[in-house]
């Protein structure tokens, strides 16, 4: 008799103090067409994908306004308003696609305005839980993009403030300004770019949301190993690593396939022993 799969079986964790979700989230980028643009493929399977996520207790999304750009906050919408009450969806804003594939930074203040304002209007929200600064703009100094969003969080249009794709340097100048909660970087086995940020944010009591967290991920030795004896993908064992890892740590695999979903929440359930856990940490990564 197999099992439902149930994203409280991570635990849960805290974001900013007051909002309390599982430790299972889910990535909203692959509900969208090829190089992250215009509609997906199957409009019906994506939306299918995202309910599978809430049904098996899924109750912290990540998107942006960038996904599509616009699609997939509108889908959310489209597919889960009126929301789940313990549902948190997070959001970002600060990249503009030229095009699939593209991505160029925007951290002008009044991008980042005209940015949150239309999040809140696709994802029909009065405030958004948890907005995210995507990536820093080496055009605007970090002070005038931070003062922008911390202005949005007074007039109550934003509830939490995060940062992405950031150095440990820039994060704290960024606190500096304002408060943040969150951090999401890449990371997974096979990019430990930003071990030392995860150390940071456990000491400072903030959520690392690793992106890309089970990429390239099929070739590793221990990787493989514990996917042996567990009886479970690759890209499972890289989710329960993850969860081992730091309880800072707040996976947010993406997928447009219902099963696909399913298969990555089953992943909380999974627990790695100590050698094999420790087996993955001590990889070297090229």
């Amino acid at each position: 008799m197999s099992v439902t799969p149930s994203a409280a079986a991570a635990g849960t964790i805290s974001i900013g103090g007051d909002l309390t979700v599982n430790r299972m989230g889910y990535g909203a980028m692959r509900i969208t067409g090829a190089g992250i643009w215009g509609p997906p493929s199957d409009r019906d399977q994506a939306k299918a994908a995202l309910r599978q996520a809430v049904e098996l207790g899924v109750n912290f999304i990540d998107t942006a306004d960038s996904y599509g750009p616009h699609l997939s906050e509108e889908l959310i919408a489209e597919t889960l308003y009126p929301y789940p009450d313990d549902l948190v969806i997070a959001t970002k804003g600060g990249l503009v696609r030229p095009g699939p594939g593209r991505w160029e930074p925007d951290g002008r203040p009044e991008h980042l305005r005209e940015a949150c304002e239309g999040s809140l209007r696709r994802l029909k929200l009065d405030q958004i839980p948890l907005y995210q600064f995507h990536r820093p703009d080496p055009m605007v100094p970090i002070a005038d993009s931070m003062g922008a969003l911390a202005e949005l969080r007074d007039e109550g249009k934003i509830r939490h403030i995060g940062v992405s794709n950031v150095s440990e340097a820039q994060l704290l100048d960024m606190q500096k300004l304002t408060p943040v909660v969150s951090v999401q970087n890449r990371y997974n086995p096979g990019d430990r770019s930003s071990e030392s940020m995860i150390d940071l944010c456990e000491q400072e009591s903030l959520v690392f949301l690793p992106w890309a967290p089970i990429q390239d991920v099929g070739e590793l030795v221990p990787v493989l190993t514990a996917a042996r004896r567990l009886n479970a993908s690759t890209q499972q064992v890289a989710l329960a690593w993850l969860l081992n890892r730091s309880p800072q740590i707040l996976p947010i695999p993406g997928s447009g396939s219902p099963d696909h979903v399913a298969e990555n929440v089953a992943a909380a359930s999974l627990r790695l022993t100590n050698d094999e856990a420790n087996s993955i940490l001590e990889l070297v990564v090229e």
